[in-house]
């Protein structure tokens, strides 16, 4: 009997993995808009601690920064699913639950992708904010601009402007880390391809079809951040 193609591998039919590898990359999309969204908020308060913030707000963002960017992304996800898991299953004891509660693997997943890249961003952010030049700060005073008003339309727009470029190599970052997320239990691309090519006994095929969803992936995405660069950045001179 003839093996399965990657085309057959991928498609509907009785040998075809198509539905799963496409319930698959969704679940790997979410995880990472989710954790790229976490580390956003994130991303922004860490970065205003360590521009606007006093000695103790600065404290605390450099030392989430240092940590965060110093410890293995797969570490942090282990941290945070086992850790919740043996919090929530605490919490289930005080209520009269026996045995093992799991955390939730997708919210284990997300919230450390999260972190992890909020760590990032906030460099990111803070990067962005210093390279506003202070004269359009300070042209926005002399008119006569309130604060909230010069962080609406200048501020914020300037620092955004600013902030693209590194929120897109962040994505990509973020997009890849998404595929640790499987240690738990998520059936995201990689799991996915796993679980195929233990069951076909064709790893080969199911990884190259896996490494051309992530390759999809991130070259749609970063089409569509370098499409918002060029009109965050329109009339901009670059020099």
């Amino acid at each position: 009997m003839n093996q399965p193609t990657i085309l057959d591998l991928i498609g509907t039919g009785p040998n075809g993995w198509g539905m799963a590898l496409a319930a698959a990359t969704v679940m790997t999309v979410l995880i990472a808009i989710a954790g790229f969204a976490i580390g956003a908020v994130i991303g922004v308060f860490g970065a205003w601690a360590k521009v606007s913030g006093g000695p103790l707000t600065r404290g605390i963002a450099g030392f989430y920064t240092t940590v965060l960017r110093g410890i293995p992304d797969l570490l942090v996800i282990y941290l945070f699913y086992f850790g919740g898991s043996a919090a929530v299953t605490a919490i289930g004891r005080l209520f009269g639950a026996e045995g093992f509660i799991g955390f939730p693997g997708f919210l284990a997943g997300a919230l450390a992708v999260g972190i992890t890249s909020g760590a990032q961003q906030t460099e990111v952010f803070r990067g962005a904010y210093r390279a506003v030049h202070t004269g359009e700060l300070e042209a926005a005073i002399a008119c006569g601009m309130s604060r909230s008003l010069r962080f609406r339309r200048i501020l914020a727009p300037l620092t955004l402007r600013h902030a693209i470029p590194g929120m897109g190599n962040v994505w990509q970052v973020v997009l890849k880390e998404s595929a640790l997320v499987s240690v738990t239990g998520v059936v995201e691309l990689l799991r996915q391809s796993q679980i195929g090519a233990g069951s076909t006994g064709l790893p080969f095929n199911f990884y190259v079809i896996a490494a051309a969803i992530y390759l999809a992936i991130s070259t749609v995405s970063g089409g569509l951040l370098q499409f918002s660069e060029k009109r965050f950045t329109r009339g901009v001179r670059r020099g």
